[in-house]
């Protein structure tokens, strides 16, 4: 990975994983049919997306979903994005997350973007395919599914688009289009537990953390390594360790 010239690309691909990683003690099931890649890419350390780094998850989560509703006609495709790193159907069901390992050697980081979304499979829960043949059924269109590898192609073209556009003008050139996908708009949740208080959530704040706001209270700051996003019971809890 270190030993690779700045300027070219590596990705690892696979149709099938038995030991697929989630965040934490999480597993992904990643049958056939689930798109799943690692993408190596390189970021200057002083750089925007550089002194940024949690932004990176949210940026690959945003390529997703972007792939497919920038395609002519697919862009009532209800795919969503969810705080840290979830690709949603709406804000009902998981279709996909991303994990990233990051590397810092001399003045570079190495980062390494796991990602893995349903494409074909319909198990373990939904995927992109079954939502384009509701979306057919109910507006009686004619909408073709799409494949893994054309997804996967897709997504890291508009993850690098993302990227460059990041590092020209910060986190104001991407926010406007995470913000038009992500499922937390004026959401509010509990903080901690099911008897925790009630927050609304507010939004993303200069280096990629969750911003919350209490009533009474100035709006504080949630990170993702130690918490996750409960979206069946509408809580932030602390992450399992």
């Amino acid at each position: 990975m270190f030993e690779m010239p700045q300027e070219m690309g590596l990705i690892a691909i696979a149709v099938r994983q038995t030991q697929g990683k989630g965040r934490g003690r999480n597993a992904w099931l990643s049958p056939e049919g689930c798109a799943l890649s690692t993408l190596l890419v390189s970021i200057p350390l002083r750089s925007q997306l550089g002194q940024r780094i949690p932004f990176v998850q949210h940026l690959m989560s945003l390529a997703v979903v972007e792939a497919v509703r920038s395609i002519p006609e697919y862009q009532d495709i209800n795919l969503r994005v969810k705080w840290p790193n979830d690709i949603y159907y709406s804000d009902l069901m998981k279709i996909g997350g991303v994990l990233v390992n990051s590397t810092l050697m001399g003045e570079t980081f190495y980062i390494l973007i796991g990602c893995g979304f349903n494409v074909t499979n319909s198990n373990p829960t939904i995927c992109i395919n079954d939502l384009i043949a509701e979306y057919n059924k109910q507006h009686k269109a004619e909408l073709k599914p799409l494949r893994a590898d054309f997804l996967i192609a897709r997504s890291v073209t508009v993850l690098e688009k993302l990227i460059d556009t990041f590092q020209d003008q910060g986190p104001n050139g991407v926010l406007p289009l995470y913000y038009k996908y992500w499922v937390h708009s004026g959401q509010q949740v509990r903080l901690g537990s099911t008897e925790g208080p009630v927050v609304s959530i507010v939004g993303l704040d200069d280096s990629g953390f969750l911003q919350v706001h209490q009533a009474g209270s100035e709006v504080e700051t949630v990170h993702p390594d130690g918490n996750s996003f409960d979206m069946l019971r509408n809580l932030i809890l602390p992450k399992q360790p």
